[in-house]
């Protein structure tokens, strides 16, 4: 065979290689999105230690996307896929109801939504219905289980509220969720799983970006008065 041959051969071999990997990015566009997202479930495995009893999936709720995305995901680091939904925000992290949230707080009484590391616990029967509780596993939601901050089910965390509202509704600042993709939750994030909160803002493309509003920790001073501090930028 002359050399020319043989380099014509391996050039179209080459392109053969890569035509499945550029269909496979026009097929599954979050591709990205899904590697950034498996990154930081395995990384907060990592910090957190033995708090976590099960760690085949990692549920992050991605704060700094506006409540109409699907900003909800279950990570399944075994099978490396991942599954995205609607999950609402506390009102007092929200007072706008614009569908951005601008204020975590760990603080009882203030309705906000914390971020930070949870455990997910059992599930328990309550005002929405069968809830799973939480631990908070940070100084930011270390008070997640006297504020009865928990995962339920909720009618204004729908798909169809936002196609009327073009938002979700808030909470109390619990992660709600559509009926529908709570009974996910029920199977795949209880029982000593992590679920992670923070505003990574992840877009579906893998691209990130900065939510249009300022967000805060809302804080108690030496004082015992409110006050607010920049809520620092994700890793």
């Amino acid at each position: 065979m002359k050399r020319r041959d043989l380099l014509k051969g391996t050039l179209a071999a080459g392109a053969a290689m890569a035509i499945p990997a550029r269909l496979f990015a026009q097929v599954n566009p979050t591709a990205t999105r899904d590697a950034k997202l498996m990154a930081i479930a395995r990384d907060e495995l990592a910090r957190v230690g033995s708090h976590i009893w099960r760690r085949d999936i990692v549920g992050i709720a991605d704060f700094g996307l506006h409540s109409a995305e699907r900003r909800f995901h279950f990570v399944d680091l075994e099978n490396e896929r991942v599954a995205s939904y609607h999950v609402s925000h506390g009102s007092g992290s929200d007072s706008e109801h614009d569908g951005w949230l601008k204020r975590y707080s760990n603080i009882e009484g203030s309705e906000a939504s914390s971020r930070g590391a949870y455990m997910t616990r059992s599930w328990y029967k309550g005002k929405y219905g069968t809830s799973i509780r939480l631990d908070g596993l940070d100084p930011t939601n270390s008070n997640a289980l006297p504020r009865a901050i928990v995962m339920h089910q909720a009618n204004y965390a729908t798909p169809e509220h936002v196609a009327r509202f073009g938002r979700l509704g808030r909470s109390n600042g619990c992660f709600a969720m559509g009926p529908e993709q709570f009974d996910r939750a029920l199977i795949d994030l209880s029982g000593g799983r992590l679920l992670l909160a923070g505003s990574y803002g992840i877009a579906e493309g893998g691209s990130r970006i900065a939510p249009p509003v300022a967000q805060y920790d809302l804080l108690r001073n030496a004082h015992g008065a409110t006050v607010e501090r920049a809520s620092p930028p994700p890793v």
